[in-house]
């Protein structure tokens, strides 16, 4: 979708992590790996695990009134609230609902979008198209944020070296004389025949919850990590490259490159396809591990709080995630006023 209506801008941003760190020296005490096999592979030291009683949707409040706080908007100033994740707090009500009244804010639109670790570039063009479409609608919350510790198995060392908690906000606006991050435009995409390769078989509808299902581990994610990652790699680049042509930008005067922190090899593959320098990838991967739809908007916090990303530079973001979904966007940065 091009952007042919009014200019959406990112006012601020956000991130909370948990504070329990769980290293892989740690992960080695009960499941069969090392710190070296996990760095070697993924490039992850360590990654955050929520605390006892800690939920998506705890995670989420601070994350999001961070970026209100960056924003300089109150509660009374949001008109809509996205929460992108695929650990929700439970299965209804959405658990936007419980952020909504968790963050008090008004009698407001709040869902989830669950496009898996590419849902926070769904969200993006969702809260754009809400935006655009309504002038009643001036600043829209979206949050990713995910609590991947309650889903994982951790008898398998395949997967759960790779995930940690986390949560990332934006607070989207259509006030240009506020500043922020102009969004030029959005791609995404979806591919469900090859939804097996990354899913949780149990929970829904064609494996309810039995005393069998529990014991069958069916309420754990599943994935087969050779074939994502060359796939991923093909999507991320694909999507830049996409959003770039449609933005008409050149690929030499982008001056960030934020992918999905999923792993430091498919970081370096993309940016290899790319022929762009690996100093271009915020990357943050080794402290918290893929943390899902959180991982783009935590990364992208960072950056902006830490200066690494100039006024005027253009920032790339790609992700891809199960379904199989990827989405890309391109930003012109200029600080909040």
């Amino acid at each position: 979708m091009s952007n042919h209506g009014p200019s959406i801008y990112v006012r601020g941003t956000g991130s909370y992590a948990p504070e329990k760190i769980l290293t892989n020296d740690d992960m080695s005490k009960f499941v069969e790996t090392t710190d070296e096999w996990i760095v070697t592979r993924t490039g992850i030291r360590q990654r955050r695990i929520a605390a006892e009683g800690e939920v998506t949707s705890d995670m989420a409040v601070e994350a999001a009134r961070k970026a209100m706080e960056m924003a300089k908007i109150g509660p009374d100033e949001v008109d809509a609230l996205i929460i992108a994740t695929l650990t929700p707090d439970m299965l209804f009500p959405s658990t936007a609902c419980i952020v909504q009244h968790k963050l008090g804010l008004g009698p407001i639109p709040a869902f989830d979008v669950d496009a898996a670790c590419s849902g926070f570039i769904y969200g993006l063009e969702t809260a754009r198209g809400i935006l655009m479409a309504n002038p009643k609608y001036k600043n829209v919350v979206l949050v990713g944020a995910e609590k991947l510790s309650s889903i994982i198995d951790w008898e398998d060392r395949a997967t759960c070296v790779l995930f940690g908690d986390g949560a990332g906000a934006v607070v989207l606006s259509r006030d240009e004389t506020a500043g922020g991050g102009e969004l030029l435009g959005v791609q995404l995409g979806a591919n469900g025949k090859n939804a097996p390769l990354i899913h949780m078989p149990g929970g829904g509808s064609q494996i309810p919850s039995t005393v069998d299902s529990v014991q069958a581990r069916q309420h754990f994610l599943k994935m087969n990590g050779r074939e994502v990652f060359k796939l991923a790699v093909r999507a991320m680049v694909k999507g830049a490259n996409d959003i770039l042509e449609e933005c008409d930008v050149n690929l030499e005067d982008v001056g960030c490159v934020i992918p999905h922190q999923a792993n430091i090899r498919i970081i370096e593959s993309v940016a290899s396809h790319l022929k762009l320098s690996l100093d271009l990838f915020p990357n943050n991967v080794q402290n918290y591990g893929n943390t899902s739809a959180a991982s783009v908007p935590l990364a992208l916090d960072e950056a902006i709080r830490s200066n690494r990303i100039a006024d005027g530079e253009y920032v790339l973001m790609i992700a891809f995630g199960a379904g199989l979904t990827w989405g890309s966007t391109l930003m012109k940065w200029n600080s909040p006023k």
